[in-house]
């Protein structure tokens, strides 16, 4: 047991953000998206939501500041300037730990993106389109 950490930080997910490095990418998945399928290295996080996922991670993650869209969210299919209830509360998430509102990118665009992350986190998100893939900054 730690002081100060939110519990939700596991020792693998711990492992797995302390270990990216500044530019690496960290995607938190809904328990639609195909986790398994997708990912270089999984942590499994199944009981939580993912706003809660991506509260932990701002606590102990420094988004990067030197790319102009450091957090990107998957785009409704067919309404692309929807903002599902999930997306919305990730913007409020991100912009309370200083960053910018993430971008949104079609849905094969993120698929990709979350391929290429050095590590997903699976939640039990069951809000559609509750995923975000945040881009490691650096500590100051």
């Amino acid at each position: 047991m730690l002081l100060g950490l939110d519990p939700l930080l596991t020792p693998d997910l711990l492992h797995a953000l302390a270990s990216a490095g500044h530019g690496d990418r960290i995607a938190i998945v809904d328990a639609n998206f195909p986790a398994a399928a997708n990912a270089r290295r999984l942590v499994r996080l199944d009981g939580t939501d993912a706003a809660a996922v991506l509260r932990a991670v701002l606590s102990v993650l420094p988004v990067d500041d030197f790319e102009p869209d450091p957090a990107v969210v998957m785009e409704v299919v067919g309404d692309p300037s929807a903002m599902p209830e999930a997306v919305a509360e990730f913007t409020r998430l991100l912009r309370g730990a200083g960053a910018g509102a993430p971008r949104a990118v079609p849905r094969q665009g993120f698929y990709t993106l979350a391929r290429e992350a050095f590590a997903v986190v699976a939640t039990g998100e069951r809000r559609l389109y509750g995923n975000i893939i945040l881009t490691k900054g650096v500590v100051r």
